[in-house]
């Protein structure tokens, strides 16, 4: 028994030397056959400085039933005390102006905030200036009075390649900064709602509390700002979306130059092409946007587009879909010349266009019936139809009239008469004919649709 246990003893203090030394070489050393070992640390300490934790408080009034009812205040001498409760968020948000303060964030993250405080790396706390904010884009930009800030330097995006790395950096979740990698999933992504959208998609982890904060190169460039996730669970599942820098950096120099972005209009209608339309104007492939409308005496009007052309590129872009030209024209400022790449029967030609304040056509409701006496009608305007809605938008519906007593109001847009689809101020005006003894009326109020009878 005594010779067992020394045999044991002599076994464990073998196995315990052999466990010491796998451990020993099982830890990755600094360097292999005198290289470095890659690692993103280096970067990393150049860019998590300028990321910084937003935090927001709204300030919203809540709505009591039984003070706001006339009748208990007259029996209970109540005047209806309004309270108020207090929403909190947080966010994240990247320095990309150090002299100045600059922090540019998403919209959703600070847009409707009373309050909005930045928190620095180093654990310093600033109230923040609400420059400027866009929905249709989800950029806002903030100030703040700071010193030693670290600002990070703006990338080219139009560069980026599908299977780029890219490194996001936020606080998701409000745990504190946060670093994941990924690669670039996809790019030009839109249709994830309304606005305009040309998203970057990346697998790397991007969870809430992350929007607004930083995409970046591997050289430690922004890339674009995080903004959104596709998940049917509310947690990562590999699919993230970041607004290219490029588009971000142009809504940015108008936020600061105007308050808010002042967009124009080529005066076209385009829609995407598809094989069907390829095949139908002898395209070779389905990249580019095919004109379906031009409107009269517009930009586009003048530089001689025609139904049936093809936009290709506009000043060198390429443009990919129908999206891309929602984008330019949205986002350049007004009174910029463009560059339009032109497909037409086969041959490529240039031509030049300035981006103009949308003219609107208006009409007066007496003119499509006599129920709608008085009331304006004017063409939506380019950041509805970026939205994908048509038709003609009511305004001028006065108390009394018959438009108001069907329950119209300002801001009510008219998509329909009785069967007939309506998508322009013009289409109004050929319905004409003896007016019925009802007019039914199909309206988009906010994100509802419902029927109004005259």
């Amino acid at each position: 028994m005594f010779c067992f246990r020394r045999i044991a003893g002599r076994m464990l203090a073998a196995l315990l030397f052999a466990s010491t030394a796998f451990a020993a070489h099982a830890a990755l050393p600094p360097v292999v056959g005198g290289e470095a070992l890659p690692s993103l640390a280096p970067m990393l300490t150049k860019v998590t400085p300028a990321v910084v934790n937003i935090s927001t408080k709204t300030r919203v009034r809540a709505r009591d039933p039984y003070f706001d009812d006339p009748l208990f205040r007259q029996l209970f001498g109540g005047q209806g005390v309004p309270r108020e409760r207090v929403e909190q968020s947080l966010g994240s948000g990247v320095v990309v102006d150090a002299a100045k303060g600059y922090v540019l964030t998403n919209h959703h993250v600070v847009g409707s905030a009373d309050d909005i405080t930045v928190t620095l790396q180093d654990g310093r706390d600033f109230k923040a200036k609400l420059v400027g904010s866009d929905a249709d884009t989800d950029i806002a930009v903030l100030q703040i009075d700071a010193d030693r800030l670290q600002a990070l330097p703006l990338a080219d995006s139009s560069q980026l390649r599908v299977g780029d790395f890219v490194v996001a950096v936020g606080d998701p979740f409000g745990l504190g900064q946060t670093v994941t990698s990924g690669i670039v999933s996809a790019l030009g992504r839109s249709g994830l709602g309304k606005g305009y959208q040309s998203f970057i998609q990346t697998d790397a982890s991007i969870n809430p509390g992350n929007s607004g904060g930083a995409l970046v190169n591997l050289r430690g460039e922004l890339v674009g700002i995080n903004s959104m996730i596709f998940s049917p669970s509310g947690g990562n599942v590999g699919i993230g979306f970041a607004i290219p820098v490029d588009l971000a950096g142009q809504v940015m120099k108008q936020l600061l130059a105007y308050g808010k972005v002042r967009r124009g209009n080529l005066g076209v209608d385009v829609q995407d092409v598809t094989p069907r339309v390829a095949q139908a104007l002898k395209l070779k492939d389905t990249t580019g946007a095919v004109v379906t409308r031009i409107n009269e005496g517009s930009p586009a009007d003048g530089a001689g587009l025609q139904i049936g052309d093809v936009l290709t590129a506009v000043d060198g872009k390429p443009v990919r879909s129908a999206q891309d030209v929602r984008n330019a024209e949205g986002l350049l400022p007004l009174g910029t010349s463009v560059h339009l790449t032109v497909q037409r029967e086969g041959t490529s030609r240039e031509v030049e266009a300035k981006i103009e304040a949308a003219k609107l056509a208006t009409l007066d409701g007496g003119r499509v019936d006599p129920r709608l006496t008085g009331v304006t009608l004017t063409d939506v305007d380019g950041e509805q139809r970026a939205q994908g809605l048509y038709g003609a938008v009511l305004s001028g519906v006065r108390r009394g009239t018959v438009a108001a007593s069907a329950g119209l109001q300002d801001g009510d847009i008219v998509i329909g008469v009785g069967q007939r689809r309506v998508t322009s101020v013009k289409a109004l005006q050929g319905i004409g004919g003896q007016p019925p003894r009802q007019l039914l009326l199909t309206v988009v109020r906010g994100d509802g649709v419902y029927y109004a009878v005259l």
